[in-house]
């Protein structure tokens, strides 16, 4: 109660100073609650309030998006998802502070969008716009005619949040011997030599988008080293030490637009990353592959309704048999949406296939606008297939959920 106490304080006090420097306030407050179809236990519990701080002059621009959430009765969670300066000049732009940067063309994927990590705490389900965690970077925007250079620094590395344990989005990985982990190699210490860079190039023509990027970076999940050890007595014991690796990567995106018919492009390139193995000669069952990740997408209208689809292929070049993980995976994803009386009623039903392993993800949902500044959605979340496809190893957290929102 102390915490809530001070958090409410706090924003007491930031409110009144922001209404004193004429800064803009907006937000929403939501709950969100979900419950699962097969034991009829709540998955979640949740109460957000998010706040966006703004102010915009000729020169200088300002941000701060702080985030409360609340699960259960008293279980917070603070997140200052953005908070930066931009700095506007005659031919470039500069920003500079923890922010969301979000790149490419996909819908649901996340391809040549690498730049900020992402919060799996709950897998693939909350929006997208609180899926990427922000990052601190300076970042440079230079204009040239329709021809935007941007360059990114970000000096010190933040990795992907996975699930915690006893979450049920955490999955026990199986192992033959209960393995000890040693995260001594898992910190990656900020400097100069650990910082981050990543470069793009945009071009917006009468005919055709088109990005082109690059980056120098570290892969945003761990990969696990494992040691296998003997005792005196010859009795064995496995040490796992996580670590997070360099990487290169390049890539690009289209869109063009073709008789009401929109086609999207997608791919990037990864050089040198890590992959586990089952050959126990090979160093810590870990080797270094080529990898490569796309998609092909069309975005169309047929009479009121929008659709959109994809077709998304990782593949892995230079394969190795005794990897764990296939040497290509296919998935792709449907999009259905359709507005009624005046566009305050939506129906929308996004999929994902995972058409290597047979699985999918289903996620219908009814939005209704009671006015400009509450809505109520109706949703649900469906899992298909077995255990070892992406989607299939949640079925049994398959959920209806209602999400109520105010907006101001």
């Amino acid at each position: 109660m102390k915490i809530k106490g001070l958090i409410l304080i706090i924003f007491l006090l930031v409110n009144q100073f922001a209404i004193s420097q004429n800064i803009d306030i907006n937000g929403y407050v939501r709950n969100y609650t979900g419950i699962l179809y097969d034991k009829g236990d709540f998955s979640i519990l949740q109460n957000t309030l998010n706040l966006d701080f703004t102010k915009s002059g000729n020169k200088v621009a300002f941000k701060a998006n702080p985030i409360l959430y609340s699960y259960n009765t008293d279980s917070l969670d603070f997140r200052l998802r953005e908070i930066y300066v931009d700095l506007y000049f005659k031919n470039f732009d500069l920003r500079i502070g923890k922010q969301q940067i979000v790149w490419g063309k996909a819908d649901g994927a996340f391809i040549t969008d690498i730049v900020s990590p992402l919060n799996l705490t709950e897998f693939l389900l909350p929006d997208f716009d609180e899926i990427r965690r922000g990052v601190n970077a300076v970042k440079f925007d230079y204009y040239l005619g329709n021809n935007t250079f941007e360059i990114i620094w970000i000096p010190n590395f933040t990795p992907t949040k996975i699930p915690a344990v006893g979450s049920i989005w955490y999955i026990q990985p199986e192992f033959l011997i209960t393995p000890t982990f040693d995260w001594s190699k898992s910190e990656i210490i900020p400097s100069l030599k650990n910082s981050e860079i990543f470069l793009k190039y945009s071009a917006l023509t009468s005919k055709v988008d088109i990005e082109i990027m690059g980056g120098y970076t570290f892969d945003d999940k761990p990969s696990m080293h494992k040691n296998l050890l003997l005792d005196t007595l010859g009795n064995p014991s496995l040490l796992i030490k996580p670590e997070y690796h360099r990487l290169f990567v390049s890539g690009g995106s289209f869109s063009s637009e073709i008789k009401g018919i929109v086609l999207r492009g997608e791919a990037a390139f990864y050089n040198g990353k890590y992959f586990q193995t089952e050959d126990p000669l090979a160093i810590d069952a870990l080797v270094q592959k080529d990898y490569l990740h796309y998609l092909i997408g069309l975005d169309f209208i047929i009479g009121n309704v929008n659709f959109s689809t994809q077709f998304i292929q990782e593949t892995i070049l230079n394969y190795d048999n005794n990897m764990f993980k296939e040497k290509t995976e296919n998935t792709a994803t449907f999009l259905a949406r359709y507005n009624m009386f005046r566009e305050t009623l939506h129906f929308e039903l996004f999929t994902y296939i995972g058409l290597t392993n047979e699985d999918a993800l289903i996620r219908p949902k009814i939005t209704y606008d009671f006015d400009d500044s509450f809505s109520i959605l109706f949703g649900s979340n469906i899992f298909i297939g077995d255990k070892k496809g992406r989607f299939g190893q949640y079925k049994d957290n398959s959920m209806a959920y209602i999400k109520l929102k105010y907006s101001f």
